[in-house]
């Protein structure tokens, strides 16, 4: 029986206008990305044009929230590989057992899973040999606000605990934080963190100046602040 379930959440489409935010991870991690990828819990793809590129052979975006499913061949349609997406309803526990991919991503997404580690394991078990598995998650547990909460959070990482995920057999090649101006901001305001929902306004705010700003102070810092934190694994 394929894993169904409706996502909680409802913070994708007010992070679509994050564009330099978006831009800016995802040239950090597209480097790890092989010629087939599975990208879990991809919602309705609003990441994926972030990262496709004309390498990739093949791209399935695995999502256990039908309705979010079905959004995607409208939201990619402007791209001219949109035809080439395969979509599917479920998690990776409906991935038969045989099937590998060359990269797996989380874009935002382990945090979602409550056995985190298990996950890990079954992600390592479809990865091909030589292949990627890409974490990007939340950082800090000590931020974890009611925001967090309302979209399904079970808890945000630290580069220690998301180390505590490798799976046996797995190697891990990259962990660092990314956005340290957000960081700071976060400490500096924490009346704005305890807020369910950031407004459009705000996200506006963070992404037009302080991820700017985060371009030049992160690589400043040594990648070693942020309030995002990036895994790269290997098989």
């Amino acid at each position: 029986m394929t894993t169904e379930r409706a996502y909680e959440g409802a913070e994708l489409d007010l992070f679509l206008a994050a564009r330099n935010w978006k831009a800016y991870w995802s040239r950090k991690i597209r480097p790890h990305i092989g010629a087939s990828v599975l990208e879990v819990g991809a919602g309705f793809g609003s990441n994926t044009p972030y990262l496709h590129g004309e390498s990739h052979t093949r791209w399935v975006c695995l999502e256990p929230d039908a309705a979010l499913v079905a959004r995607i061949p409208d939201h990619l349609r402007e791209y001219p590989w949109a035809g080439t997406i395969e979509t599917r309803v479920g998690t990776l526990q409906d991935i038969p057992e045989a099937e590998t991919f060359d990269t797996l991503l989380y874009i935002d997404v382990l945090e979602h899973i409550d056995d985190d580690h298990a996950e890990m394991k079954r992600a390592l078990a479809h990865l091909a040999p030589g292949g990627r598995i890409v974490v990007l998650s939340p950082a800090h547990q000590w931020l974890f606000t009611p925001f967090d909460r309302a979209i399904g959070h079970f808890r945000r990482y630290s580069k220690s605990t998301l180390r505590a995920c490798t799976p046996p057999g797995a190697r891990l090649l990259e962990l660092y934080y990314l956005d340290a101006a957000g960081l700071l901001a976060s400490c500096a305001n924490r009346m704005l963190l305890q807020q369910s929902m950031p407004t459009a306004a705000q996200i506006g705010v963070w992404d037009r100046w302080l991820v700017t700003n985060s371009l030049w102070l992160d690589p400043l810092l040594g990648f070693r602040l942020g309030k995002t934190v990036v895994g790269v694994w290997t098989k």
